[in-house]
Formats: structure tokens, sequence, C-alpha cells
């Protein structure tokens, strides 16, 4: 169990910024950051990061927190394994506490599959450098491809014994569960009960998420077995997904997200070979036909993709597929190709940086004139097969979301293909005017299939309340967590009569933090909330103001992981409309509260209690008997009473507002 002191160490190291800033690319918007949302698909950014907080807030998905619940959002880390990560990035050294059994049983399935797959990697690492088979099979072959020490080391290189059962063996002997090596598709239970290795005689390319963890695994072959599949994948599993991994990505984020540019290839060896000779913002799709998933994870870190093919011209015209898809997630698409016989791989082997780069740069193309000059050769003289090529491009050319980027691509069209920009367009309103009709079609069938669903309303927790209190009660927290350990003069107003009987009022200025204020009336009318969730996060809040110095970059930290979200929504609400920059763009200033804080503080509380009064008065009226012999004098007798007492209240809510 990791000690306490580390985790404050943790918590006083990590720059939030700096760890989002791996996964997303974030630009500055003010004192903040913000960037596209990595929970949900996304053109314009909603995502934004407070430095000066270290919380961050989804606007689109209602997702927030620190550091940690980020990691644990978007990595699928628990908690330790989120503060091992931040430890582990800034050089922390871990502090642990003896464990007992029952905390090491907790370890639930998802992390067992990591550490299953963590094992396996380092085994087959170790088997590759170690062994006379890895050395004489697995180590020669990579050197042969021309990789080096540091290359095998970094990408985590490895090899499976040919044997049937040695991984399986090695694993269980050092204690890991079969449960989840057959989870993880490492180890293939048979029916007769023998435990089998799914990668035997194979080199190992172990496949790692944005952070870094072992997801999964890709083996090749090394003999000519035409029975046998050159390449193996690991199966579809709870942390293997296929198609929302990118192979490479974990060592291309940075430079992605540096130099604003991705390649994207189609093989393992293909990333390998450029990131050694110097190219690392690059990733494969893992020999998997191009996904939305894949784009879109590509789409957190630049707009821009460029599409490495080799000189395959057969190939080319089924890759080209995913341009269409790349062009529908409202990125920038480009295609360089290599000559004959050339792939990534072979061409970044036996050139230098400097040749690559400029190859790269000088045989990038449009994907128009990728398109064009490819379909063409087909096309030739032939009239028909040309209309179906300028078909085929301005169909690309509909997939784009954004108008004016589809004109001037429609633009281009017309240049290269030597046709009126006209008919193009013309084209082009069909084929947008037909996707608009499919998607009505098909969000009108699901309307139809929801339809005939039971209907289960479900309403977020925090925004309702059977009393209709959680407004007034969101005040509340959100007031006692901005201002609360601010020293204010708070005003009490009173009413007596003189001997006149006149009606005089007089003030008592009262000098207190506004979490001592907030607390004391709460206790004095001994208000309990009917929001569990704001009743929770004001228990909190008091008690960390009682037992805390407050620091306004770590205060977040001081919540469960379940209540952080909230936290960040107050913190960040006022900031989102810097995201669409609402002031620049409509020239209207957000609005702020006209008063004081110790104004608004009294204000809210006195609500309160004027709705706390005005339920116990709705409840009473419901007890008064219709009946002529009823004796409601004593009902009636509290409904006067509570109706003055809440005329008094709302006399110095007025009071209030005009002092």
């Amino acid at each position: 169990m990791i000690s306490q002191s580390t985790i404050d160490t943790v918590f006083e190291t990590a720059r939030l910024e700096e760890v989002i800033g791996d996964f997303i690319n974030l630009k500055r918007a003010g004192s903040n950051f913000k960037g596209l949302s990595p929970f949900s698909n996304e053109k314009s950014p909603s995502f934004m990061v407070s430095p000066v907080k270290q919380i961050w807030k989804d606007f689109s998905s209602g997702k927030g927190g620190n550091v940690v619940a980020f990691l644990m959002e978007h990595e699928h880390f628990s908690y330790p394994e989120a503060i091992r990560y931040l430890a582990k990035k800034y050089n922390i050294e871990i502090e642990e506490t003896e464990q007992s059994q029952e905390q090491k049983q907790e370890a639930n399935e998802r992390e067992s599959m990591y550490l299953v797959s963590e094992f396996a990697q380092k085994y087959f690492q170790s088997t590759l450098l170690n062994t006379d088979e890895g050395q004489a099979i697995g180590y020669s072959y990579f050197k042969e491809r021309g990789f080096t020490s540091e290359t095998i080391k970094k990408f985590g290189l490895g090899y499976s014994p040919e044997e049937w059962d040695a991984f399986s063996k090695e694993a269980l002997g050092k204690g890991y569960k079969l449960e989840y090596l057959d989870k993880t598709g490492l180890t293939i239970v048979r029916e007769d009960g023998r435990n089998v290795d799914r990668f035997r005689g194979r080199v190992m390319f172990p496949i790692q998420s944005m952070s870094g963890r072992v997801l999964g695994f890709g083996g090749r072959i090394l003999t000519n077995d035409k029975k046998v599949a050159k390449y193996l994948n690991s199966p579809e599993s709870d942390i293997y997904h296929k198609s929302k991994v990118l192979y490479g990505i974990y060592h291309a984020k940075q430079s992605i997200a540096k130099l604003d540019n991705c390649y994207l290839v189609e093989g393992y060896t293909d990333v390998i070979q450029l990131n050694q000779a110097g190219i690392e913002n690059v990733v494969a799709s893992s020999g998997t036909a191009l996904t939305p998933d894949q784009i879109r994870l590509i789409n957190r870190l630049t707009k821009n993709i460029t599409v490495l093919f080799d000189g395959d011209a057969a190939g080319l015209r089924a890759s080209i597929r995913g341009i269409d898809l790349i062009l529908e997630e409202g990125m920038n698409v480009k295609v360089c190709t290599f000559p004959d016989g050339e792939d990534p791989d072979s061409f970044a082997k036996k050139s230098s940086y400097e040749e690559l780069t400029e190859y790269l740069s000088s045989n990038a193309k449009d994907f128009i004139q990728f398109k064009a000059s490819l379909l063409m050769d087909e096309a030739q003289n032939d009239p028909v097969k040309k209309a179906g090529l300028i078909r085929d491009i301005v169909t690309s050319i509909s997939k784009i979301p954004d108008r004016i980027q589809r004109e001037v691509y429609i633009q281009e069209c017309s240049r290269i293909m030597d046709i009126s920009e006209q008919v193009l367009v013309s084209t082009l309103a069909q084929l947008v005017q037909k996707d608009i009709t499919d998607a009505g079609k098909k969000q009108k069938e699901e309307q139809k299939a929801k339809a005939m669903q039971p209907v289960v309303e479900e309403m977020p927790e925090v925004k309702q309340s059977a009393d209709d209190l959680s407004g007034i009660e969101y005040e509340i927290v959100k007031a006692l967590q901005l201002y609360g350990d601010m020293e204010c003069e708070f005003k009490n107003i009173y009413t007596k009569f003189d001997e006149y009987g006149e009606e005089v009022t007089f003030t008592e200025v009262q000098a207190c933090k506004v979490y001592e204020w907030i607390y004391l009336n709460l206790q004095e009318d001994e208000i309990e909330f009917t929001q569990p969730t704001f009743s929770a996060l004001l228990k909190q809040m008091i008690e960390i103001y009682l037992n805390k110095e407050i620091k306004q970059e770590n205060f977040i930290n001081n919540f469960s992981v379940d209540l952080q979200g909230l936290v960040s929504d107050i913190y960040m609400e006022d900031d989102k409309y810097l995201l669409s920059g609402w002031e620049d763009k409509q020239q209207i200033p957000v609005k702020m509260k006209d008063m004081t804080v110790e104004e608004h503080v009294t204000q809210i509380i006195f609500d309160l209690r004027s709705r706390l009064i005005k339920k116990l008065i709705h409840e009473l009226m419901t007890q008064v008997r219709p009946e002529p012999e009823a004796d409601n004098r004593d009902v009636m007798q509290d409904i006067m009473d509570y109706t003055e007492l809440n005329r008094n209240v709302l006399k110095r809510i007025e009071r209030i507002r005009t002092t």
C-alpha cells in the first residue's frame, strides 16, 4: 500500500497541464488551457484545464477532477496505479506499507490483466536477449531488419519460445492466475485441460496504450509455413480493443503534438524503422482497417494526418478508403507514396534522416491530387470512367464537415480535373443532401425503436430534488468552495419596537470566515440538506476548513473521487465561456453578481430559510381538515406564525439587497 507521504508528494509535484498534455493537444485560453474532449467525439474544444487550481473539466461529458481523476477516467487506472504513474513520471520514490491479504485480493480483473501483460512483455524480452533460442532466432531477425539494441529495448520487442507451454509454465510458476492468462489470450486453455501458449516461435511486438500500459501483443512467425498466419494478434479483451488502439502511440504522442502532424503507416516494423531514423510522430493501425476510434485518438493530438503508402499500386485502391473516414472526422489529410518496391520500413532503413524528411515533405500530396493521379491512370481516355473518378473525389469532399473547406477543395478539383465548378457544386449538393436524408431516416428509426421500449426517466442526481431545494443547496456549497476561507464582515439586521410602538432596525457586524458563517447559520436552524451529493460535499468541505490550511491549487485533492467532478464543475463554471470565445464573438461580458461576497452568502442562507418555511407551511396546510366540526385552531395558529416568520425573513433579504 502506498504511503500517505508519497501520495502527498505526488500531488505537490505533479502539474496537471503537463500530465494531460501527454494525452491531449492543449492550447492556451487566457489563464487556462483548452483542447478537444478525449471522452467524446467533437469538433470544437470543450475540455478546460486550470493550472492555477490544478483541475480539469470536460463540458461535453460532464467529467472533471484533479490529475489522478483524469488518469482514472482516461486510462482506466485504479487510484494506486495513477499514483504510481505520476511517481514514475516525476521520479518520486514510492514508500509502501505492508498490504494485508484482503487488500491484495481486492485487485480487480482489469488490474490483474494488466499485470499479466506486463509480465509477459518482460518475459518475452528476457527470452529474446538472454536465451540461445531467442538470440539465434528472434534477436538475429530484428538485427537483420536493422533494429539497434536501443530500439529493441525502447519498443519492448521480444521472442516467444517454440515450446508448447514455456510462457504459461513460467507465469503460473510466478503466481499469476490461469484465469487472467486465459482472459488476456496469452494462454489457450484446451478442453483436455492442457495449457498452450498462443504465441509460439514468434517475435513479439507489445501493443501499448497512450500511457505506456501493455494492452496486448502482435506476434510474427519466422518460418514459411503457409498453414499458419504470418501475424497473430491478441484476441479482444477487457483491456485490448484493436479498433481503438494505434501501434506506437505511446512513443509518438509528444512528437505528434509538437510537430502538429501524424504519419500513419500499416505495420509494426514501419513504425519502428521510421522512429529509429528520427521520425517519431508515426503510428500504425496494426494491420487492421482504419477505424473512426483510431482517427479520434490522433485527433486529440493534431488535426493533420499524412498517410504513408508503399509502392504496391494494387493495394492502394483499397487503402485509400480510410481517407474518407479521416475527412469525416474533420481532419486534414495528405498522402505520400514510396517508389515501386519500397515501403516505409525499407525506405527509412536505407535513407538518412535528412533524405527521409526531404522525401516526405516533397512527396506529400493533397488527397485530391493523390486520388486524381491514382485514378486517372485507370480512367485513361474513357469518359465514363473519368466521370466515375470525379464523382469518387466529390464523394470524398462531401465527407468534410466544414463548408468553407469543402468549397476550397471543389475549386481545387475543378482545376485539376478541368471541369466546371458549377457541375461539381451541384453534385456535391446532391451528395450532402443524400447524407442528410440518410441521417434523418436513421434518426427516425432510432427514435421509433426507442419509443417501443419502456420509458425510464433518468434525471441527473445532482440537478433534481424532491423538495426543489437542490438549486439553493448548490449555491451554498458553491459559495463555501469559492469563498470559504475568506474573512468577511457579515451584517445581522435586527428589528424591535421602541417605547412608542414604532419598529426600529439596527445592524450588528460580525467578522468571521465565510465557512464559519455558513456553518453556524445551518447549525442554528438545524438545517439538513435534502440532496445527498450536496450533503456529502457540505460535510467534507466543513471538515476540510476546520482541520486544514487551504490552498487553491490542491483544494480538490481533499475530496473523494466521486465528488471531484462536482468540485471541478463549480470551479470551471464561468471558464466554459472561454471555450467558444463568447465574449469576443458576442461582445457581451459574462454576467457577474452585483453584490459583495458577504451580501451574496447571507442572501442564499436566508433564501434557504424562506424556502424551508414555505415547505413547512405547505405541509401544515395539508393537515387542515375540511369538516365543519373539525378543530383546526392549533394548525391555523402554526400556519400564521410561520407565515409571519417567513415575512420577516423576506424583509431581511430585501434589506440585504438594498443596503
